[in-house]
């Protein structure tokens, strides 16, 4: 419970009421692979004679790395971090068991949620997450489906969709990693359809359930496979019941993003919300789970200090060069408000 942080953010909320306050994040890890090949997956890059030199050394930092950005991810305003982390481009089952054993993530007790996927790399999305804050109670991997028939025979990372209990409310997090700017926006366009379909499936299906769709979208706010085809809008007072609320879109017209490219900064990395999570009407009722503010999580150690790319994120690696780094992308977090009984 955060009263103070709350009456900084939230305006004319009561003095006399208590408010809890729960941060939820995503954060592209960029290769959390491990030192051992996966049958079937072209990780050869990140073995030892591979071309990244993969070897345990350079693991170990890179988990304690991802262990660090990770437990600090919403400690601006929660000493005890986010109660749920979408993660991207994380290898397997057993990248994530050493991830969590980090202490900075064993002291809080993360658990994870993992389904492996069909990516030929072998990167996969997960949920980390708080188990004294939020119960897990389903958990699905939604295929991506190729909507071309030339296509069908490719496949790439699905939509890893988890249902449970945050705040004694029922809640989804869809975590998505779409197909990279390498391919045509088609392809991202086609992701945003679909996932509007799982979303609006569950919302159905539930009723009541609160949606949140995350990940490394490969798209900016106001590209079509976010604004159009999941319909994610960048002011509260313009989403229906039928969209989704775009935070992102104001912070990347501000200037900033949460990757670098050519000195022009995007924001691929996005949480986005379902209406029911909004405070759509301005009533400033905090009775049940409502959106609060949003917030790039920067921090020193996350950026390069000198050189050409000062300013941009610190990679584990970069022109055949181990920097000891962290990730080409910046975690994004999103608070989220609900008064106390």
């Amino acid at each position: 419970m955060i009263l103070v942080a709350m009456m900084a953010f939230v305006p004319n909320v009561s003095a006399q009421k208590k408010y809890a306050v729960y941060g939820i994040g995503f954060y592209n890890l960029e290769n959390l692979f491990d030192i051992q090949h996966d049958e079937g997956k072209n990780d050869y890059d990140f073995l030892p004679d591979g071309s990244y030199k993969w070897d345990e050394l350079k693991y170990n930092h890179k988990l304690h790395n991802m262990a660090r950005a990770l437990s600090d991810m919403g400690t601006d305003m929660l000493p005890i971090g986010c109660a749920v982390i979408g993660v991207s481009e994380v290898e397997n089952s057993h990248a994530l068991d050493d991830l969590v054993a980090q202490p900075e993530l064993a002291e809080r007790g993360y658990k994870y949620v993992h389904v492996e996927g069909p990516d030929r790399r072998g990167v996969d999305c997960a949920l980390l997450y708080n188990p004294s804050l939020f119960t897990v109670r389903d958990v699905k991997l939604v295929p991506y489906v190729q909507e071309l028939a030339a296509d069908s025979a490719y496949f790439t990372r699905g939509f890893l969709t988890v249902t449970g209990t945050l705040a004694e409310e029922n809640v989804a997090f869809i975590v998505c990693h779409w197909p990279s700017r390498a391919s045509g926006s088609f392809y991202r366009e086609s992701g945003g359809r679909q996932v509007k379909v799982v979303k609006d499936s569950l919302m159905r299906t539930i009723p009541g359930i609160k949606v949140m769709v995350m990940g490394d979208m490969n798209d900016d706010p106001q590209n079509r496979s976010m604004a159009v085809e999941l319909s994610a809008k960048p002011e509260i007072k313009d989403v229906t019941d039928n969209d989704m609320f775009n935070p992102w879109w104001k912070i990347l017209d501000s200037g900033t993003g949460t990757l670098s490219y050519q000195g022009s900064w995007n924001l691929f990395d996005q949480i986005v919300l379902s209406p029911n999570l909004l405070d759509r009407n301005g009533t400033r009722d905090y009775s049940t789970l409502t959106y609060m503010r949003c917030q790039i999580q920067r921090r020193d150690y996350l950026l390069q200090s000198e050189g050409q790319y000062k300013g941009s994120p610190k990679r584990t690696t970069a022109g055949g060069v181990w920097l000891d780094g962290y990730s080409d992308h910046l975690p994004v977090v999103v608070y989220l408000v609900k008064e106390k009984p």
